[in-house]
């Protein structure tokens, strides 16, 4: 358990193995299908670092949430894990164009329009009177 409480104190630690995870995850399935083409790859990459930095940020504000429950960082939380939903929905988009829809939106659509929700879910956050 003493592990455990020291990694989540410890950012860079967390920074780090987060990013080896979302790499090692996605590497193989996403990235490497598409390594003969150059500048789909540099799309691909920067929204895995997207992803890695949406889900760094989602864990830092969970445990803030955790040791104060204000509804401000709630709604950051809330944000920040909408924006990793976002950039998945945007990876898939960049892996492989107009191939998924879900009705009549693509995942590009989807993406987008999650990115509007985290804005708005920043709004709320920001603009809260707690």
């Amino acid at each position: 358990m003493f592990r455990y409480r020291e990694l989540m104190e410890n950012k860079s630690t967390l920074f780090s193995i987060i990013i080896f995870a979302v790499v090692g995850l996605l590497a193989i399935p996403v990235v490497l299908p598409h390594i003969s083409h150059q500048f789909q790859v540099f799309h691909i990459l920067l929204h895995l670092a997207g992803i890695s930095i949406a889900v760094f940020l989602s864990i830092i504000a969970a445990l803030a949430y955790s040791k104060t429950k204000t509804r401000r960082l709630l709604f950051t939380m809330i944000a920040f894990s909408i924006f990793v939903a976002s950039e998945v929905f945007s990876v898939i988009d960049a892996a492989w164009q107009y191939t998924y829809y879900l009705g009549e939106f693509s995942a590009a659509e989807l993406g987008h329009i999650l990115m509007i929700s985290t804005l708005g879910m920043f709004a709320l956050s920001v603009f809260r009177r707690d």
